[in-house]
C-alpha cells in the first residue's frame, strides 16, 4: 500500500501504521484521515494481520492535533460535518475494528491525536509523551470523541479537568489515571508493543473480535446482551473446536481465525 501521509508495514502478523507528516508534527488533516481509513480497512481485511500498531514518525509527536488551518474558517454546518465524517471514517471505525489496535504514543498526543489514541483498544506511551485536549483554548471542544472516551478511561472529574484547563499531562499521570496501559523508554516503545502483539497473536482472532464487540457494547447499555450472544456464537467457530481440543490434548492451539 502506497500513501502520501502514512507508512504501512506488515511483518509477522503485525501491521504497523506510521503517520508520516514530520513537518506538521503528524497533524491530522482530511487527506491523512482518509488514508488512515483505507489502511485500517485493508489491514483488518487481511487474514494474515492479527494486530495493528499505530504510531507517529520521529520522536516528537504521535499526532500533535488536527490541522487547524484546514478548518479555521468553517461554518457551523461545516464544523459538524467535519466531526461526523472524521468519527465515521477513523475514530469510531478504529474503536469497532475486529483486529486489535495498539496506540504507540511517542511524544505529543494532543487534540485529535489523543482522540485517535483513545479510539484504539489500548495505549502504550514513551516516557517523554505528553497528552491533552487543548480545544477549548481555541474556542471549540473536542469533536472526534474526546468528550466521550476520556471520561470512560479516566473518570468524569479528571476528564472535566483536562478538557476545561486545556493542559497537557505527562506519562506518569496518564498511567496513574488509566489513560495509558504502560510507560516505556522511547527506544523500547515499538519493540514493547510488538511483544504485547505477539501475546495477542497466540490467541483466537475470532474470540478477540467477539470480545471487542462485547466490551464496546457495555458503553451503550447492551453489554451483557452482546456478551451472551457473542459467547454463544463462539461455539460455532473452528477456533473454539481447535482451542478446546488443544486444551484437552495438552498442546498449543493453532488458531485459523475462522
Amino acid at each position: 500500500m502506497q500513501f502520501e501521509n502514512i507508512l504501512v508495514d506488515v511483518d509477522e502478523h503485525i501491521g504497523l501504521i506510521t503517520i508520516n507528516r514530520p513537518k506538521k508534527m503528524n497533524a491530522l488533516n482530511k487527506a491523512t484521515i482518509g488514508e488512515l481509513h483505507q489502511a485500517f480497512k485493508a489491514l483488518n481485511e487481511d487474514s494474515d494481520v492479527r494486530v495493528i500498531i499505530i504510531t507517529g514518525s520521529g520522536e516528537k509527536a504521535f499526532v500533535a492535533g488536527a490541522d487547524i488551518a484546514e478548518f479555521s474558517d468553517f461554518s457551523i454546518e461545516e464544523g459538524a460535518q467535519l466531526a461526523a465524517k472524521g468519527q465515521e471514517l477513523l475514530f469510531d471505525f478504529v474503536e469497532n475494528l475486529e483486529t486489535p489496535v495498539i496506540a504507540a504514543i511517542n511524544g505529543f498526543a494532543l487534540g485529535g491525536g489523543l482522540e485517535l489514541a483513545m479510539a484504539c483498544h489500548f495505549r502504550i506511551a514513551s516516557d517523554n509523551a505528553r497528552m491533552g485536549l487543548p480545544e477549548v483554548s481555541l474556542g471549540v471542544i473536542p469533536g472526534y470523541g474526546g468528550t466521550q472516551r476520556l471520561p470512560q478511561l479516566v473518570g468524569k472529574g479528571r476528564a472535566m479537568e483536562m478538557i476545561m484547563t486545556a493542559k497537557m499531562i505527562g506519562t506518569e499521570r496518564a498511567l496513574m489515571s488509566g489513560l495509558i496501559n504502560q510507560m516505556v523508554a522511547q527506544e523500547q516503545l515499538i519493540p514493547y508493543c510488538k511483544k504485547i502483539a505477539g501475546k495477542i497473536i497466540q490467541n483466537s482472532p475470532v474470540a478477540i473480535a467477539a470480545a471487542i464487540k462485547a466490551v464496546n457494547s457495555g458503553f451503550n447499555g447492551q453489554g451483557y446482551k452482546k456478551e451472551i450472544e457473542a459467547f454463544g456464537e463462539c461455539f460455532g467457530t473452528d477456533d473454539f473446536q481447535e482451542g478446546t481440543t488443544a486444551f484437552l490434548e495438552k498442546r498449543k492451539a493453532d488458531f485459523s481465525g475462522k
